[in-house]
């Protein structure tokens, strides 16, 4: 039996556009009281325009006073986070190690793996009291090998977010807390625009969509709480990293 999951409290990072978009949209629709956190309040508030309901909480996950300021704010709209959301993520231009400078690699490292650690930080001490919890994040196909287009910074942020989820699972499991790592492959949001080449429109719409990873965090959250859906990897079905290699073998 999947769970019904209305009216849990669900607090989604990274909400204003893209898959955290789409997954306050779908946590709204399941009935959930949900609260979003962005940097920038435009984006947030076309969510809100979107998924009537939601409190937007503008906030900066990448410090630890920002994430401290923003989950007093949860809290005190919606209440005690049952189910956090890590989807907070950015990437660089100049990305490659030629290219990348100090500042850049701060900053990618602060929001990818820092802002997913200080999240979970803040709501772990609840969720072990009331022995039950759920931390989703949205991580990346970056943290299953290695794929040049992501640039060193974000792949070793994401294979740092991974493990972390892992530790998680593996030390909180006895408090019912449960962690849920989704690897999405290419994903039509607008991190796209951050790469050196960004893809046309003809890929972008081959690509992984928001709503499927949002659908995908329905499903992991309705599991039965003695179940954890610890790993996702969810590609394109026509998956570009391949596409050239599987034509020229269809051609042969």
């Amino acid at each position: 039996m999947m769970e019904d999951i209305s009216g849990q409290s669900v607090w989604i990072t990274g909400a204003g556009t893209g898959i955290g978009r789409a997954m306050a949209i779908a946590f709204v629709h399941a009935g959930c009281r949900v609260a979003i956190t962005g940097r920038r309040p435009e984006p947030l508030a076309e969510t809100l325009r979107l998924a009537p309901g939601v409190v937007c909480i503008p906030g900066d996950v990448s410090t630890p006073e920002g994430v401290a300021q923003a989950h007093a704010a949860v809290v005190q709209a919606i209440g005690t986070v049952q189910i956090m959301v890590n989807n907070a993520g950015t990437n660089v231009p100049r990305r490659s190690w030629r290219d990348l400078s100090p500042a850049d690699m701060a900053s990618v490292v602060d929001v990818n793996l820092k802002g997913p650690f200080l999240c979970t930080l803040a709501v772990l001490p609840a969720m072990r009291t009331a022995r039950r919890g759920l931390i989703i994040h949205t991580v990346s196909n970056a943290a299953t090998g290695i794929y040049a287009v992501a640039g060193p910074t974000y792949t070793a942020s994401k294979h740092g977010a991974r493990a972390m989820s892992a530790t998680l699972n593996a030390e909180e499991g006895i408090h019912g807390i449960r962690s849920v790592c989704i690897n999405p492959g290419e994903v039509e949001t607008p991190i796209l625009d951050a790469r050196p080449q960004p893809p046309s429109a003809p890929d972008r719409a081959l690509m992984v969509q928001p709503e499927d990873i949002a659908e995908a965090a329905l499903f992991a959250a309705r599991m039965p709480a003695r179940t954890c859906m610890a790993e996702m990897l969810i590609t394109p079905t026509d998956n570009n990293f391949y596409r050239a290699t599987a034509r020229a073998l269809a051609a042969s």
